[in-house]
């Protein structure tokens, strides 16, 4: 080969790797995009905690398919627990059977209802560093959440067009569940989620037993734990102004968003930043 070939083939050489490293730096650039900072990922993905995902009534898991996806894109471990909606006593038992073989550090989400579940059960949980509330129930110590909406009306949050009927025992006593009239769902629970979308959730929604709303909470771990609130403003199945009471009572960092009440599928991007900020506070 001679010497000017050399030289060219060099030069080709050169220039292919230094296009190959540019792009290399402009991917990892994109990868930070969304609000993780090399800095932030310098922390081992291993060492971060599990988030606990907990659904409330008149949902299921899959309500947290896309604040899921985000969080394992990002290097979280991810758990969304499938909620009982039994009341806050059975439902914060389950929950801790469910999670106790989770090792390390945890951070414990709570939509709506499962808000009462996570605040009853983080004090049985080890190692929980942070709690979440997502358009949730915030409750004190001996409240029930019947009680807490009786004390907080809002008259821009008309009733819930809720639908009650009995269920069996295996014994032949009854007992009463609550879902939502699936006709009414859409305005009532997920104004701003796509109607298609809104129809296969109110389709597969999971009633809850009446009587949880009358069970009094017997812990209140926000007292001991640190707390983080998102309020969805424009919430017509808890008033926005009993969420900001109860997330205020609560001492939590409080942030806001337009959004319905299943702000979890309709903002996932607001829903995952809170959570990163819980954990970033809490490292």
């Amino acid at each position: 080969m001679s010497k000017q070939k050399r030289t060219r083939r060099s030069v080709t050489i050169a220039t292919t790797v230094a296009v190959v490293a540019a792009a290399s730096v402009a991917s990892l650039s994109l990868a930070f995009a969304d609000g993780d900072s090399a800095a932030d990922d310098g922390v081992e993905r291993a060492s971060k905690p599990t988030v606990i995902l907990v659904h409330g009534a008149f949902a299921d898991a899959s309500g947290w398919n896309d604040t899921a996806a985000r969080l394992r894109g990002q290097g979280f471990k991810v758990r969304a627990v499938a909620n009982p909606l039994r009341g806050p006593d059975y439902d914060a038992a389950y929950l801790k059977s469910q999670v106790q073989s989770v090792k390390g550090p945890k951070i414990l989400v709570g939509h709506s209802y499962g808000g009462a579940v996570i605040t009853n059960a983080a004090t049985a949980i080890p190692d929980v560093r942070a709690l979440v509330y997502i358009a949730a129930f915030v409750p004190e110590e001996g409240e029930t959440l019947g009680r807490l909406m009786e004390q907080h009306p809002d008259t821009s949050v008309p009733p819930l067009p809720t639908a009650p009927f009995p269920f069996a025992h295996p014994d032949g006593s009854t007992s009463t569940e609550v879902m939502l009239d699936p006709a009414e769902f859409h305005d009532a629970f997920a104004a701003d989620v796509p109607a298609a979308t809104s129809a296969l959730m109110a389709a597969s929604q999971r009633p809850i037993a009446a009587e949880a709303f009358g069970q009094p909470l017997k812990n209140a771990a926000w007292k001991n734990i640190p707390s983080w609130a998102l309020v969805a403003r424009n919430d017509q199945a808890i008033g926005p102004d009993l969420e900001r009471f109860m997330a205020k009572r609560a001492g939590a960092r409080i942030s806001e968003v337009d959004g319905s009440h299943a702000v979890m599928v309709s903002r996932p991007d607001a829903v995952t930043n809170l959570i990163k900020q819980a954990y970033r506070a809490t490292l």
